[in-house]
């Protein structure tokens, strides 16, 4: 089934050329017709850019499977990406294609908001040509998000099954595994050539989530495999006869055993032959070139100019501070002792933990989802708009939960079948304290990452690649402003939650010294551990995933820190500027209401927002 959208028409390209181009459809020439003549419409060149931001968005949609699922499309239902050189050429020569178009739109006669829309849309193309040639600068298979897993991820979690073509179209994409590994297989060969090889530590947790896909029935006796089980899940639910939905099932089996197995049987042997030529070492510092491309990723992820010295030495004035406020709670506490001996109190105190079972694990999501329903009641104080959207809490799959991270959220479906996911993964309960409950609990869902995702994509008079857009600095930066906006109306009631809140702001600050110390500063995997481990009441566990998710996403982790820190310091500037005309509801609206976007535009939005009210 393909999903129709009911935003704005989408012209086809040579219409939009012509528009850009000026030229408008030919008037028919018919003098001594006795009818009156009918009412021209002259298309504004805001409307003729919204259509070509749109016809641009969707350009790129269609030429990636996984994107059209997670936006709740069904056109290529049965594929995955592409992942050839030839795509990756044709991408590039598209985009170059697009900006040609884009600078034919008169700038000039735009209104506010469509201006702002070409500025990003500029930016977004040129960047995309300009991080070209860092197109082998990654680890495809790693153990955040690599593409091994993102098979199941996608299958479980986004590959709904409505109707008996939907089933057939999951089938289509198990059969259509071994080609997608085959090219997967190509490019991390073709990154080894270059010495671009995960470190080390990866492999045995890449191997190991590649190996947990193939067990289980039919790949052996027992339980159903992951696949199996949420294929017969999904089809038993279908609205049709017995017979059907036994040939759906033997079909699928057949593919999981004819080419899910072999192709990650296949993956699996060439990561062991690549796992001998991996390395200890890092830092993306060690590649070719590893210093410019970190400074271009620092520059991408943060939307700022700041240098790595410069986020290094934020993070460690940062770390200070926080480092006071939580002397501060310890002595509310009554707490005998300074504050490392705390950190290793909050570790190891058995009250601060569900217990490692099944139910263990129910309280905590019921705990967490409670902890959302109340902050729901208290939006009207902070917001003037709501997202549409539901938001459920979830526990990360089995399959994917041993190298997950502790917690994210996947932003509900465009069409509104799929609600916001808040993830919280309960592999390891010591690694999930009751204290950091809470601010993980605001900051993944409500009024975090769900508020603004959410609300992004629900904007009616915004293009699509602005509410779907995705700005690091901005969107995590609001969601760690969101773990401190619930203190300001008197929660964290529990000193020890309130201690949480710091603890997860102080593990942000943190990321800002250890990512730049192991990506530019060459430190060692052991050393930014061992930081952590000094500065934070995290535990061991917890600590070196961390690392390792740094280590294999350079840069992203600065994110937080510092868009956190300019949506506060903003805030303090209208606060300031405007006084008793201040209010946190329409502040909150114009970082809302724009969708996703840099920190400096966000600071011109606000700067207007500020002459605005003064006025």
């Amino acid at each position: 089934m393909k999903t129709a959208f009911t935003h704005k028409a989408l012209l086809p390209l040579a219409i939009t050329a012509a528009l850009l181009a000026g030229c408008g459809p030919q008037q028919s020439q018919s003098p001594q017709h006795s009818n009156p003549p009918a009412t021209v419409v002259t298309q504004s060149e805001s409307d003729k850019a919204n259509a070509l931001f749109e016809q641009i968005f969707m350009d790129e949609v269609r030429r990636d499977p996984i994107r059209q699922t997670r936006l709740g499309i069904k056109d290529d239902y049965d594929k995955w990406q592409d992942l050839s050189d030839a795509h990756f050429d044709a991408d590039i020569a598209l985009t170059q294609q697009h900006l040609t178009m884009l600078k034919a739109v008169d700038v000039s006669k735009l209104d506010d908001n469509t201006r702002i829309s070409y500025l990003l849309m500029q930016q977004n193309l040129q960047q995309t040509l300009d991080e070209a040639k860092w197109r082998l600068y990654s680890y495809p298979v790693n153990q955040m998000f690599g593409i091994h897993s993102q098979v199941p991820s996608v299958l479980i979690n986004q590959h709904s099954i409505s109707s008996e073509s939907d089933a057939k179209a999951y089938v289509a994409r198990l059969n259509a595994v071994p080609a997608l590994f085959n090219q997967l297989q190509e490019q991390l060969q073709k990154r080894a050539e270059l010495g671009i090889i995960p470190p080390k530590f990866v492999f045995p947790l890449v191997l190991s989530a590649s190996e947990n896909v193939i067990k289980g029935a039919p790949f052996d006796t027992g339980a159903d495999s992951t696949l199996l089980a949420d294929f017969s899940k999904k089809v038993s639910q279908l609205n049709i006869d017995d017979h059907s939905k036994k040939l759906l099932m033997d079909e699928a089996k057949v593919a999981l055993l004819t080419s899910v197995k072999p192709a990650y049987t296949s993956l699996i042997r060439y990561l062991n032959t690549l796992e001998q030529q991996a390395d200890t070492v890092d830092g993306v510092w060690r590649f070719k070139d590893g210093a410019a491309f970190y400074n271009d990723e620092l520059k991408r992820i943060t939307t700022t100019d700041l240098t790595a010295d410069e986020i290094h030495q934020i993070g460690l004035d940062e770390v200070a501070r926080i480092h006071a406020e939580m002397q501060a709670i310890m002595q509310k506490t009554s707490f005998d002792g300074d504050l490392k001996a705390f950190f290793q109190f909050m570790q190891t105190d058995p009250q601060f933990y569900y217990p490692d079972t099944e139910a263990g694990k129910a309280a905590y999501l019921a705990e967490a989802t409670a902890v959302i329903d109340n902050m729901r009641t208290r939006l009207d104080e902070l917001f003037l708009v709501k997202p549409k959207a539901d938001m459920i809490v979830k526990a990360v799959e089995a399959f994917r939960e041993q190298s997950a991270g502790k917690a994210f959220y996947q932003r509900p479906s465009m069409d509104g079948s799929r609600p916001g996911i808040y993830y919280a993964n309960l592999y390891r309960m010591s690694d999930m304290p009751k204290y950091e409950l809470e601010a993980l609990a605001y900051h993944e869902g409500i009024p975090g990452h769900h508020m603004q995702l959410a609300i992004a994509q629900e904007l009616e008079d915004m293009p699509k690649f602005r509410r779907f857009g995705s700005y690091t600095a901005y969107i995590e930066g609001w969601g760690l402003y969101t773990e401190l906006l619930p203190k300001e109306i008197g929660l964290y009631q529990d000193p020890y939650s309130d201690f949480g809140r710091l603890a997860m702001e102080l593990w942000r600050a943190c990321r800002l010294v250890v990512d730049t110390g192991i990506h530019a500063k060459k430190w060692s995997r052991d050393q930014a551990i061992q930081y952590l481990l000094d500065n934070t009441p995290n535990t061991q566990t917890a600590v070196e995933k961390a690392i390792e998710r740094y280590i294999v996403m350079p840069a992203q982790a600065t994110a937080y820190k510092i868009g956190m820190i300019k949506i506060v310091e903003l805030r303090e500037k209208a606060k300031s500027e405007l006084g008793d005309k201040f209010d946190i509801r329409q502040f909150h609206d114009v970082v809302l209401k724009n969708g996703a976007v840099p920190l400096d535009v966000l600071e011109q939005l606000v700067d207007e927002y500020i002459a605005a009210s003064k006025a």
